[in-house]
């Protein structure tokens, strides 16, 4: 990797993951910004920068995880500091993306808060925005600036590799999460499932059946969230029920809303991994022997080094996300 001069990059932390956000400067081999969020008394927000950010190219790492509308409100206020202090450029890198799941009017009289959140940032006076696995792809098409959507796969088929499985079928928790599945069959290879799901409401789903077989075999099965748990928790028992053997299961974002840990606590499955783009912190105890936490600090790093080279973002996801050979 070219170096990266200290003076002309600053990469800058919100309160939402600064471990994250560290990882990712000790990936660039550059020191964190100088920067705070101070609380006043009655809850206002108020963000200072300790160090010349004129003329730089600035990066703020901050994850729209909850409190989603606290960070997101810290986030907006950090990209009008740069602004304010002559920055050059302001990137606001949302390893999870809140409000992305209200993408569209499913109903009468409902917002499409994913937009209004894409022209707060833009008002705000980011540049730039840097995600991982937004829930629905078209949420690039509501800004009007550059966005890069990066994808966790590099990170998961890694681990899935790792597991050296053999008589395994991939899983799709549901109808639309398809072509995730054959993402990972492509590089991996094997059969693809299908769990037909059908939801009763917002918070419980319920599954119909399961297309394919998966009799006494290694399932792994993807998603890009685990919010409540209802779909994955209710994917597991089926396939149990179809004889499934061992079950890995892999998530990009980690959100974990109740009762996420007590379905996760009571469900038959063998591993979970989840990444890093959340701060679980002690939230996953119920499951800790069974989970396992992989970083996305080294893939988003990579990203930010070549945004700020002017190099294709879009390359390091071929060769299976490997990046630089």
């Amino acid at each position: 990797m070219s170096h990266i001069d200290p003076d002309k990059l600053k990469l800058f932390t919100g309160r939402a993951h600064p471990e994250l956000a560290q990882k990712i400067c000790t990936y660039l081999q550059i020191p964190m910004g100088g920067g705070r969020t101070e609380l006043f008394p009655d809850g206002e927000l108020m963000v200072k920068v300790d160090e010349d950010v004129r003329g730089r190219d600035c990066y703020i790492v901050q994850p729209t995880c909850h409190p989603v509308n606290a960070h997101l409100m810290e986030l907006m206020i950090w990209i009008d500091c740069l602004k304010r202090a002559s920055a050059n450029r302001v990137t606001a890198v949302i390893p999870y993306f809140g409000y992305a799941r209200q993408d569209r009017k499913d109903e009468g009289r409902t917002p499409i808060t994913a937009k209004l959140v894409a022209n707060l940032l833009e008002r705000a006076g980011a540049d730039r925005v840097v995600s991982i696995d937004l829930h629905a792809a078209q949420v690039q098409g509501f800004f009007d600036i550059p966005v890069d959507h990066l994808s966790a796969s590099p990170v998961l088929l890694k681990w899935f590799k790792s597991l050296k499985l053999t008589n395994r079928v991939f899983v799709s928790p549901d109808v639309g999460n398809v072509k995730r599945a054959q993402v990972y069959a492509n590089h991996l290879g094997g059969e693809i499932c299908i769990i037909d799901k059908r939801r009763e409401s917002g918070a419980k789903t319920k599954a119909a059946h399961i297309i394919g077989d998966v009799q006494d075999k290694n399932v792994l099965m993807v998603d890009d969230m685990i919010t409540t748990a209802g779909t994955v928790t209710e994917a597991v028992r089926i396939l149990r029920d179809n004889g499934a053997k061992d079950i890995y299961m892999g998530a990009t974002h980690a959100v974990f809303a109740p009762p996420a840990m007590e379905r996760l606590a009571e469900c038959k499955f063998t591993k979970l991994a989840v990444t890093d783009t959340i701060p679980i912190g002690n939230r996953a105890d119920a499951i800790k022997d069974r989970l396992v936490v992989l970083s996305v600090a080294d893939l988003i790093g990579e990203a930010i080094h070549r945004i700020h080279h002017n190099e294709s973002v879009s390359a390091l996801f071929k060769n299976d996300g490997r990046g630089r050979d």
